[in-house]
């Protein structure tokens, strides 16, 4: 196996915590464009009643748009240190748990006034919702979120409002900035992303994704400026895999790639009974129904996404299935991922030897790669064999890629052929599958300096 390696920086630091704006600058790889994808929370919004004229509701956790009693909801942002072609602005708001939902979420519109007062504002001073409609939000249901593309009002820096209002008397009940973090949110898209590859496939990822903090939406818009297939290697929400959850959490940040996604299921997905959030979610993408395993092809690439929750054992279903799979295909270089890790350095989560099945089948077949999750770090292995002997000829690189935005774990004992890791920056990994090679790449979130990335030849 011929490898070139670029040895990996030291990291910096962890992710900061930034309340008014999460900045994350694509970095993606070879190509020259890029787009940039920037955060915006509130700095106020309120709403006002028509039966409660003197009252102000600038410090509630819920903000709505009502038509019995009339209600009507108001939001400013403030826009700063963007720069270039605004391509996107996305208004999203998450509906509160604790309401069953309307068939109206409101309509949106631009407005003039941008100083009026959070703590101030009530139905009698109420400013005016005199700008131009922006869109609607259709049926709404508890737990969800959503958005309104106000592209055509958010052209760059500055103070931007918005006001709403509902023609229906069943209300719409969402998440005010007071709620934390599901706080609505003004997400600016500056740039171009990069075009869908001509040549070469690229196949970009990570596992333990998303939950209620921040470094998922850091990946998610790592993303937005690589194009190609994007895998996620298990845990892909917390702390349940529940169908709100999913909704919540994944949706708002990986979901709008859920389009080019193939994912693969992790302990937290299966936390719901049959992993049936993770199932409903992904549907077809996520290969036979309930099953969690299924194979495609990119390129000169077979690539197979396997499930480390279910039996692996030899002469089990998905073990049979795995090397039968192997033996059909006619592909050249081979890449399998899964949760559950077999070699890994960190001390969260010991070696998952139950999965030494499938790496035997591939191992077997002459695979190239597997990339595994559960571990949140990011750690490269040098080609080994099943027992974990270093194999030069035969044996498959591997890569733990649990950095896609829950919490971070530490390493403990280093284990043998372990060639770079980190624990402090979150990120993606990036394949770019040539012909009979791969060029491997970390790509960490903007803030963090960590780099890995090399080549490696196909057995």
């Amino acid at each position: 196996m011929g490898i070139r390696i670029t040895r990996p920086s030291v990291a910096t630091g962890t992710v900061a915590a930034v309340v008014a704006a999460t900045a994350a600058v694509v970095a993606s790889g070879a190509t020259s464009a890029s787009a940039a994808s920037v955060t915006f929370t509130p700095v106020a919004d309120t709403y006002v009643q028509s039966d409660a004229a003197s009252t102000n509701y600038g410090t509630s956790t819920q903000i709505v748009v009502d038509n019995s009693p009339v209600r009507r909801m108001f939001l400013r942002f403030t826009v700063s240190g963007v720069s270039g072609t605004v391509t996107s602005a996305k208004l999203r708001l998450r509906t509160i748990s604790g309401n069953s939902g309307s068939s109206n979420g409101g309509t949106f519109k631009a407005m003039s006034n941008t100083t009026w007062s959070e703590t101030g504002t009530t139905w009698n001073n109420q400013p005016a919702i005199d700008g131009a409609t922006l869109g609607s939000i259709g049926s709404v249901s508890a737990n969800g979120w959503y958005e309104v593309d106000v592209t055509s009002r958010v052209t760059g820096n500055g103070t931007f409002s918005f006001g709403a209002t509902s023609a229906n008397t069943d209300g719409a009940y969402y998440d005010s900035r007071e709620s934390g973090a599901d706080a609505p949110q003004l997400v600016v898209t500056t740039g171009t992303t990069t075009p869908p590859p001509s040549g070469d496939p690229v196949l970009v990822g990570a596992g333990d994704i998303a939950n209620s903090g921040s470094g998922d939406s850091a990946t998610a818009a790592l993303l937005d400026g690589i194009s190609g297939t994007v895998f996620t290697t298990g845990d892909n929400v917390y702390d349940n895999g529940t169908a709100s959850e999913f909704n919540s959490y994944y949706a708002p940040t990986w979901g709008r790639h859920t389009s080019r996604t193939r994912p693969s299921p992790g302990n937290h997905d299966y936390n719901t009974s049959g992993a049936t959030g993770y199932y409903s979610y992904f549907g077809s993408q996520a290969g036979p129904s309930g099953r969690g395993y299924y194979s495609y092809d990119l390129g000169n690439w077979h690539v197979v996404s396997l499930n480390s929750n279910i039996s692996m054992s030899a002469g089990s279903a998905q073990e049979q299935w795995l090397r039968a799979d192997l033996a059909a295909s006619t592909k050249p270089c081979t890449l399998a991922y899964w949760h559950h890790p077999l070699f890994t350095s960190s001390s969260n989560h010991a070696p998952s030897t139950s999965t030494r099945p499938l790496y035997q089948a591939l191992y077997d077949y002459n695979a190239d790669v597997v990339v595994w999750g559960h571990n949140h770090v990011y750690e490269r292995f040098g080609p080994m064999n099943p027992n974990g002997g270093y194999d030069a000829s035969r044996g498959l690189r591997s890569f733990v890629a649990g950095m896609g935005g829950a919490s971070h774990y530490s390493f403990g004992t280093i284990q043998p052929n372990s060639e770079a890791r980190n624990s402090s920056a979150y990120g993606v990994l990036k394949f770019t599958l040539h012909a009979t090679s791969y060029d491997w790449q970390f790509v960490p979130v903007a803030g963090q300096t960590y780099n890995d990335s090399g080549t490696g030849s196909c057995h």
